[in-house]
């Protein structure tokens, strides 16, 4: 039985090679689509599974009113933690990783994603241990524990326990080396424990060092939760008021509220509110936009493969016929259809891997990821795909051959027969709306990420770019050191100005990449305004060629310049309600300052945001030149090439440690929604793939519908009908179809399109332009496949239709 369905399977393969390869390509297409999107949800939801510990882990997220919220907690919380019956352990840490040159017989490595912690790191996040125990792996302040991979590249095959390093200018004893055994929120290449000198600080802020807490009982955390609220509320407050010499309750109203949020380390990927660890967050929204995407693409490939199933009936159904007579059951037929779209299936499944092994790599790159087939879940939902497929795909198709009527059929009547018509014309609106989805949707986001790189951002990066300093730790010590990094900023700043190419030089503690989102407090007439406040050196401004509105910029020839001036920005100057802010004090780090001028506002987050108020100071104040890590430089367009090579020579007597690492600033910014253009490039591959796949179908299902009508074309040929005539009458239905699917697509592609662009702080309006464009865009495809299969049947032999009438 078997041997005899697989030879009438061959049979119509080579009877109708072309629509049965439109049906494997369009499955093939739709079932690739949904696999990539599972490869990436199975990444993204594969974040702490290995974590025993998850479900239990929680971090400590505070914010303040009008404020983010923040993953940097108050050492202030460590007593009452303590005594809390359901906490098991505290853990304080740096939020981010930290970077430098690991040191071994003379060999330096560059390592990255160094982390500081305490001492009891491993209970919270258990990587596997290989050698050394993690009880000691961190015990103090002269251990470090690395992971295999750093191992490999420092040691090669020797035993690393025990070895003696050099890291941060001081030496560490290698005492674990670790695995980790999947994806981690925290994933370090070193690990050390220097946390002591902060956690004994006696630092009395709100917003200090990364706090992680082991629960007993997660049911009981609200009870946690509010003994910490308290504490920022009532005793963080009461400190404050007595400093500033207000009552608690005056202080309460000029600070604001603070939330405690207990978030757990299970939802930390895809789930947290902000980004609280050092591997940030995934985007969740952009993984259920592209599994919903691919989910409607295979729906669309299975509508197509039914849609041609069902039309290709009539060319079967003298065959299902015969084999009624012969004495086959409807369970009979219906198992040889379902075994065809089995073989279809198959095939199609195996193209489908095909494509994804061979675009796997650019798939990563697009990703940022490392994502590989070999995955027994990943297995495990393939079959399931293969069987949904089959049971959606073929089971209609299936029950709808074994229900023709069996005399009416070996008659040859049954190609004029209406049944089923209607269904597939449904299936075929649908196809248009999905199409009219994607080509309405594609043009919105396209639009407002052109809108977002054409934006005026309030400053020029394109050719000031920005160069990492590394500067010996050595350096950052002692009662100088503030003196000694600027002195040093100093000398790399007037040797750059001397090459050719580079006309300006500065430097601030300011990023472009949206990663700081601090605030801080600034006193104007005793009232307090959450702002952020930014250190800059003279010519800064001049360079990103951002305005000064009011006043004056910084001036190197005025000394009170680095001592109590300020300039805001308009949205400072709005939130303050300063009618004529030139002049007016402002209280900063508990220091005097007067208001000199008003700059422009301009961005430094994600367009997510809003530009936020921000007062800019001189650098030298209160001893910020020690923080400086950056140097920004502006050059000339004619030659940036050369430009950048010579600093590179610089660099390398500058800096004999650490690789020359640049960035230009416009490209920084672009990075802050460098997930939208991910968004934007994906909608607009997706939408190449959901015409392809509409079109094989309309084109397919257009010529099976103008196959049937020959003998009415031939007649009306006959009778004289002009080919205008008929190409209108074939026609007709299909744009009528067409109309129907894009009404149907309106109200889902504005609600959700509106939603996406909620994400942004600056977007555009939904008009009518891409509505219009996609409807015209959608009839042209229709009109060009229906109209040319309509012209080939106009062309073709009448007698060839008549000659049995």
């Amino acid at each position: 039985m078997l041997k005899n369905w697989i030879n009438i399977f061959i049979y119509h393969f080579k009877n109708n090679k072309f629509f049965t390869a439109l049906n494997v390509l369009g499955l093939s297409i739709g079932i690739a689509g949904l696999i990539f999107a599972l490869l990436y949800w199975n990444d993204e939801q594969s974040y702490n599974a290995w974590n025993p510990e998850k479900e239990k882990v929680y971090q400590v997220l505070v914010q303040l009113s009008d404020m983010p919220a923040l993953s940097d907690c108050a050492l202030f919380l460590k007593p009452t933690l303590d005594q809390d019956p359901n906490i098991e352990s505290i853990l304080y840490a740096d939020s981010w990783y930290q970077k430098d040159k690991i040191i071994y017989k003379g060999k330096k490595e560059f390592v990255d994603k160094i982390i500081n912690v305490e001492q009891n790191f491993f209970s919270f996040f258990p990587f596997k241990i290989i050698k050394g125990d993690s009880i000691s792996a961190i015990k103090d302040d002269a251990s470090i524990a690395i992971s295999d991979i750093t191992a490999k590249r420092i040691f090669g095959n020797e035993n690393p326990i025990g070895k003696q390093i050099k890291c941060f200018d001081q030496l560490f004893s290698v005492r674990a080396v670790y695995h980790i055994p999947g994806n981690s929120s925290i994933a370090p290449n070193a690990i050390i424990n220097k946390m002591k000198q902060y956690t004994t600080s006696g630092l009395t802020g709100p917003f200090v060092l990364k706090l992680l807490l082991k629960v007993k009982d997660p049911s009981k955390l609200d009870l946690t939760r509010q003994k910490l609220e308290r504490l920022y509320n009532h005793n963080f407050i009461t400190l404050l008021s007595k400093e500033a010499g207000f009552t608690p309750e005056v202080m309460a109203k000029k600070v604001g509220h603070f939330t405690v949020i207990l978030e757990p380390l299970s939802k930390a990927r895809l789930h947290s509110i902000i980004d609280g660890y050092p591997e940030t967050r995934g985007n969740y929204q952009f993984l259920i936009i592209m599994m919903g995407l691919s989910v409607l693409i295979l729906v669309l490939s299975i509508v197509n493969y039914i849609n041609l199933a069902t039309a290709n009936a009539v060319k079967r159904a003298k065959e299902v016929g015969v084999r009624k007579i012969s004495g086959a059951s409807k369970g009979d037929i219906v198992s040889q259809f379902l075994f065809e779209t089995v073989l279809t299936t198959t095939f199609s499944i195996l193209l489908a891997l095909v494509i994804v092994e061979l675009t796997l790599p650019y798939y990563n790159n697009f990703l940022n990821k490392n994502i590989v087939l070999l995955a027994s879940q990943f297995y495990i939902q393939l079959i399931l795909i293969f069987i949904i497929t089959i049971l959606t795909a073929g089971l209609f198709p299936a029950i709808y051959i074994s229900n023709f009527e069996t005399f009416k059929v070996l008659k040859g009547n049954f190609e004029r027969s209406k049944n089923g018509i209607w269904l597939r014309n449904g299936m075929l609106i649908f196809q248009f709306a999905i199409a009219a989805f994607f080509i309405i949707g594609s043009n919105i986001v396209y639009q407002q990420i052109k809108y977002l790189q054409n934006k005026d951002l309030g400053f020029k990066g394109d050719q000031v770019i920005s160069v990492s300093l590394n500067f010996p730790s050595v350096d950052y010590q002692g009662e100088n050191a503030a003196q000694n990094i600027y002195n040093k900023y100093n000398i790399i700043k007037q040797r750059l100005s001397k090459i050719k190419g580079v006309e300006q030089v500065s430097t601030g503690l300011i990023t472009f990449d949206g990663s700081d989102n601090s605030i801080s407090g600034v006193l104007y007439n005793n009232e307090l305004f959450k702002q952020r406040v930014i250190p800059l050196d003279f010519g800064m401004f001049k360079m990103l060629n951002i305005k000064i509105i009011k006043g004056r910029n910084f001036d190197r020839k005025l000394a009170s310049d680095t001592i109590n001036s300020v300039i805001i920005n308009e949205s400072a100057l709005k939130l303050m309600n300063l009618k004529d802010p030139i002049g007016k004090e402002l209280l900063i780090h508990e220091q005097k300052v007067k208001i000199i001028g008003i700059v422009q506002d301009f961005s430094l987050l994600s367009p997510e945001l809003k530009v936020p108020p921000i007062a800019f100071y001189n650098i030298k104040m209160f001893g910020m030149t020690q923080n400086i890590n950056k140097v920004y430089a502006k050059l000339k367009s004619d030659d940036l090439g050369n430009t950048i090579t010579n600093i590179e020579k610089l660099w390398s007597k500058v800096d004999t440690e650490y690789p020359f690492q640049y960035d230009f600033v416009d490209k920084e910014y672009a990075r802050t929604y460098e997930s939208y253009v991910k968004q934007k490039n994906l909608f607009s591959l997706l939408n190449i793939v959901v015409i392809l796949i509409a079109l094989f179908g309309l084109f397919a299902l257009a010529s099976y519908s103008i196959q049937r009508r020959m003998k009415e074309i031939a007649i009306r040929k006959t009778l004289g009908a002009d080919t205008n005539v008929l190409l209108k009458e074939l026609s007709k239905q299909y744009i009528l179809y067409c109309i129907i699917g894009f009404v149907i697509a309106l109200f889902p592609v504005y609600y959700l399109l509106n939603k996406w662009l909620e994400n942004f702080a600056f977007r555009i309006d939904v008009t009518l332009l891409p509505f219009i464009t996609g409807f015209i865009t959608l009839l042209t495809f229709t009109l060009i496949i229906v109209l040319s299969r309509a012209y080939t049947a106009t062309k073709t032999d009448v007698l060839k239709y008549l000659k049995y009438e």
